[in-house]
């Protein structure tokens, strides 16, 4: 098994992340410096991070309604809080699906799953997030049109987004975006381009799992049919663990 793969499936991070960390020289294979793509073999070879033995954890699925304020990390070194602090001990370490801005809320998954943080990653999976934004100006057709058919960014084209207007007045609108990509800061750089800067920006559904009234800076377990519906979406096709204890 490669050595990420492997990494993300103990918990560790996501596969991406777990990479960074061979390429800082943090992990070791047997008392050698790691390298990124090495095979490894899992319950042989000692495999350490930081020093600290690498062991696989029972999966963990945490939704949380991330408030403004808090950054989506696992650390910080400008003393900023992470998400991480609004949970409380779990037993297990869990890192964030993705990333919602400082001063952005709403919907953020966290798991120990490695391998399902990427695929939900994974523009291959085209997974689907839902956006209510409020952005300065009148909202009219011809910028909600670019936002459906895609916005000319420094980074290319976006895809298509599905945009609705649900409140527009001269000084502000509300819109719902739905997108199935995520560059960095994209529905602030798309929002922006199309001459609507955003004021406020909450995540309210990701890969079909929505808040359902959940407060905000709470958060709780995902059901084992989630996971499930969440295995399906990416392909993994595998029995949901039951939800801890």
């Amino acid at each position: 098994m490669r050595l990420q793969k492997h990494l993300a499936a103990c918990g560790v991070a996501s596969r991406r992340a777990c990479e960074v960390l061979i390429a800082e020289g943090r992990v070791t294979v047997n008392g050698k410096t790691a390298t990124v793509g090495q095979s490894v073999e899992p319950g042989q070879d000692v495999i350490l991070l930081n020093g600290k033995p690498v062991r696989p954890e029972a999966p963990v699925y945490i939704l949380l309604n991330k408030p403004v304020g808090y950054i989506t990390t696992s650390q910080d070194t400008h003393d900023r809080k992470t998400v991480l602090e609004l949970l409380g001990p779990l037993g297990a370490r869990v890192f964030p699906v993705g990333r919602l801005d400082l001063d952005a809320e709403g919907l953020l998954l966290l798991t120990n799953d490695g391998e399902l943080s990427n695929r939900l990653m994974h523009p291959r999976y085209a997974i689907e997030k839902v956006y209510l934004v409020w952005v300065k100006g009148s909202v009219e057709d011809a910028a909600v049109r670019k936002l459906s058919t895609g916005v000319e960014l420094d980074d290319g084209i976006t895809g298509p987004a599905v945009a609705k207007v649900l409140r527009k007045g001269k000084r502000g609108s509300k819109l719902q975006l739905l997108l199935r990509e995520g560059r960095k800061r994209e529905i602030k750089r798309m929002c922006a381009a199309v001459g609507h800067p955003v004021e406020r920006l909450k995540r309210i559904a990701l890969a079909g799992l929505r808040l359902h009234g959940l407060p905000v800076g709470r958060w709780r377990h995902l059901e084992p049919r989630e996971v499930e519906d969440l295995y399906q979406r990416t392909g993994m096709r595998r029995g949901a663990p039951t939800r801890p204890t």
